[in-house]
């Protein structure tokens, strides 16, 4: 498959997709009793000349641990529109959402079916960096909109800590 993502995190450099799908794969059959929730956020920084992106996908084996990766994405420019840094924060992690695509949830899920009984589960969640408190209060029903269009699930601040904790790190 001709991959244009490339994914890192501390461990690990040009991942392929596929590549970040087989790792959340052997995180879950790791423990396949767990329940997992798989969520894709992103943050910002706007420097000098530049925004940089990072777009974070997470697996949370709930109580028990997580693994993740990051995806850089630079503008050439200082976006300096609060609705345009949050409608593409929003964008980006929409475009790696739509790369789960069903064949793949149906591979998480095929792990974890046969612990169903013992409480296993995966929840696919997207995480907006956005909140109602702030000036990102009066973006909330857009951005969400975007997301439930999707058929899935949106999260903002407090919960949304793909977006405003774990990618947040490496935008500076």
């Amino acid at each position: 498959m001709n991959d244009p993502f490339t994914f890192y995190n501390i461990s690990e450099e040009n991942m392929s997709f596929e590549k970040v799908i087989l790792r959340i794969k052997e995180f879950i059959k790791r423990d396949p009793r767990s329940n997992y929730v798989l969520s894709i956020g992103t943050d910002s920084h706007v420097h000098q000349s530049y925004t940089r992106f990072i777009t974070a996908i997470h697996i949370h084996r709930v109580g028990k641990g997580a693994w993740g990766c990051l995806k850089n994405y630079n503008l050439k420019r200082a976006v300096t529109s609060i609705h345009e840094k949050i409608s593409l924060e929003t964008a980006l992690s929409q475009e790696i959402a739509y790369e789960f695509t069903t064949s793949h949830l149906i591979e998480l899920m095929e792990i974890l079916i046969p612990f169903s009984d013992e409480g296993a589960d995966l929840t696919f969640e997207i995480h907006l960096d956005i909140g109602r408190k702030g000036a990102t209060k009066d973006l909330i029903n857009e951005m969400i909109g975007r997301i439930t269009a999707m058929g899935l699930e949106a999260k903002i601040k407090p919960e949304s800590y793909t977006a405003f904790s774990y990618a947040n790190r490496y935008t500076k």
